[in-house]
Order: structure tokens, then C-alpha cells, then sequence
């Protein structure tokens, strides 16, 4: 509660101090903002802002011959930045791709196509053979050693 009443005491004169040091009045800046500002001041705005755009090209520059003789040095490949971009709406996400509704109706037709007919794999005769010979063999050492009492 104390600190309720601290704050409404000290709120009310913080704010008639923040309009005495200038950061209340927005209007009258907007008058003296682009419009009224000296052409040579805008000139030399300009030409500053060009060059320190120019100053980082030149800094990524040698940034990236620095990274160039890494890649080379201990033979590592470089990201291609737009094997990824594939899609625009995948840009940030951590999972997959989700699939549209059509997609995946298309899915589930083809798994109950398949579900239908099971791949066979070619020598089928050869296997089922060995199988019969692994049964026999297997019921005649389980009769040999287990007797029904």
C-alpha cells in the first residue's frame, strides 16, 4: 500500500519533468521533422547514411573471403541459401511439411491398394520348402525328447 502512495506522489511530478526536458510534445516536432529541415542538412544525412551502407558491403565482403578461406581450408561445403527456401510458407518452422487433406486422402487410397497385395519375394517356392523341412525337423526332436504323460 506504501508503495502505492509513494508511486502517486512521485508519478505526478515525473511527469511535469519529462515535459520540461522535451520528450513530451510529439507535435511540435512533426513540424520541424522532414519538411523543414535545411537541404544541406538532408544532403549530408543522405551521404552518411550511403556511406556507412557502403562500409558493411565492404566489411561482409571481407567477412566472407575470411569464411571462403575456412570452407577451403578444412574442405567444408557452403550452405546453399536457396535449397532451402523451397517453399516460402516453410521459411522458420522446425518440422515438416504438413500435408493438405488431398495428399493424404491420396495416402491412405494407395496403402489400401496395397494392403490388398502383399509383395512376394521371388524364390517363394524355395522358401516355403524350407520351412516345411524346419517344421518336420522341429516336431520330431520335440516328440523325441518330450513324452506326454
Amino acid at each position: 500500500m506504501a508503495a502505492f502512495i509513494a508511486k502517486q506522489l512521485v508519478g505526478n511530478k515525473l511527469e511535469s519533468v519529462k515535459g520540461a526536458v522535451g520528450g513530451g510534445d510529439d507535435e511540435s516536432k512533426g513540424e520541424e521533422g522532414e519538411a523543414g529541415e535545411d537541404p544541406e542538412v538532408a544532403e549530408a544525412r543522405r551521404e552518411a547514411e550511403e556511406k556507412r551502407i557502403e562500409k558493411h558491403r565492404k566489411m561482409e565482403e571481407e567477412r566472407e573471403e575470411l569464411r571462403q578461406g575456412i570452407r577451403d581450408k578444412y574442405g567444408i561445403k557452403k550452405k546453399d541459401p536457396f535449397a532451402i527456401m523451397e517453399d516460402p510458407d516453410m521459411e522458420g518452422r522446425l518440422g515438416r511439411k504438413r500435408k493438405t487433406p488431398a495428399e493424404l486422402a491420396a495416402e491412405a487410397q494407395a496403402a489400401e491398394e496395397d494392403e490388398g497385395s502383399l509383395p512376394l519375394p521371388g524364390n517363394l517356392g524355395e522358401l516355403t520348402s524350407k520351412a516345411s523341412e524346419l517344421k518336420g525337423e522341429l516336431t520330431a526332436k520335440v516328440t523325441e525328447k518330450c513324452t506326454v504323460q
